[in-house]
């Protein structure tokens, strides 16, 4: 496992927030604004570069891969199709597909960390949060069942690699719709400490934009630190950071170490801002969800710990925090 998993962009770049492909290993630099180039510059190009209407082409694609990760439903050539974008209030059964750039199903991909996809839903307001794996049908089709407890506006992430010849890996977002009264609620406030069924959470370390710092969260159960996680996808935590405002989507792994009751992370904040944090941790067979909001370059200074409300509750009628993974 890479011991320092620096959180710098989302696939190729990062602009003014979070995002990384999900992976070990896969940090990239810091994120340039794509350069547009005028008649000199265009004069200027060797003879064998594109030109015209190709050109074009070439630009759009490269300034579409520079946006932050789970802010474009489609990119590469690749598409997240819902096919249940409005569901109801409570128990639904999502279903939707990877498209090619043909408009064809993708039904191969290539298996990371366990899964051939993993499916991220947060509401708008940052207060739901589900971490799913889907199945996949034959034809492509993936479904998986999701609770979503109150109406109003929420984003769906696919993560994955597909698993044609020199593809990389890609993040889309789609929104998702649930009719009813809709009451948004506050962002949580920031906190050092989340408590999530039981087990209290602390965030340490400092999250600066620009500079990267490392992340700690530490797990104790009645004050007693626990030194016994259990390795789930592969590790002993999965962290997903979103931004509050655009929904920028971050999912990485953390540095290399034990059981326990520290997990760690090397991350960089591209710009000043609030985000919320999602640590998955796995403990006596049951994953957990322990939730923050942070502020950029005040991480490990915020108030008196206070217990977080976040609904981390996923479809399958877990304690708050818990996960499905199909």
């Amino acid at each position: 496992m890479n011991t320092g998993v620096k959180i710098t962009a989302f696939a190729a770049a990062l602009a003014a927030t979070f995002g990384t492909a999900y992976g070990v290993g896969k940090g990239v630099g810091p994120v340039e604004e794509p350069q547009k180039a005028g008649h000199g510059e265009h004069a200027a190009q060797d003879p064998q570069e594109k030109t015209g209407h190709e050109g074009h082409e070439e630009g759009a694609t490269t300034a579409a891969s520079s946006l932050p990760g789970g802010l474009q439903v489609s990119q590469d050539g690749y598409t997240l199709a819902l096919e249940t974008p409005t569901p109801a209030v409570g128990r639904s059964t999502l279903k939707f597909s990877i498209k090619d750039a043909s408009g064809k199903k993708v039904t191969a991909f290539t298996t990371e960390h366990g899964k051939q996809l993993h499916f991220i839903v947060a509401s708008r307001d940052l207060n739901t949060f589900r971490h799913l794996h889907p199945v996949k049908a034959a034809d492509g089709t993936w479904s998986v069942d999701a609770d979503l407890p109150a109406a109003g506006g929420y984003k769906a992430f696919a993560d994955f690699k597909p698993a044609a010849p020199g593809a990389k890996g890609v993040t889309l977002g789609a929104d998702l719709s649930v009719a009813g009264a809709y009451a948004p609620k506050p962002l949580p406030a920031v906190a050092p400490t989340a408590t999530v069924d039981g087990y209290q959470v602390r965030l340490g370390g400092v999250l600066d934009p620009g500079r990267a710092g490392e992340l700690k969260l530490t797990v104790t159960k009645a004050g007693k630190p626990v030194t016994d996680l259990e390795p789930y996808l592969g590790a002993y935590g999965h962290l997903v950071a979103l931004r509050d405002g655009d929904l920028a989507y971050l999912h990485v792994h953390p540095n290399e170490g034990g059981p326990g009751p520290d997990v760690s992370f090397t991350a960089t904040a591209p710009s000043a801002g609030t985000y919320r944090l999602f640590l998955d941790f796995q403990h006596e067979g049951k994953v957990r969800t322990a939730a923050f909001t942070v502020t950029a370059g005040t991480t490990g200074k915020a108030p008196a710990p206070v217990a977080d409300e976040t609904d981390g509750t996923d479809g399958a009628g877990h304690d708050a925090g818990g996960h499905a993974h199909g």
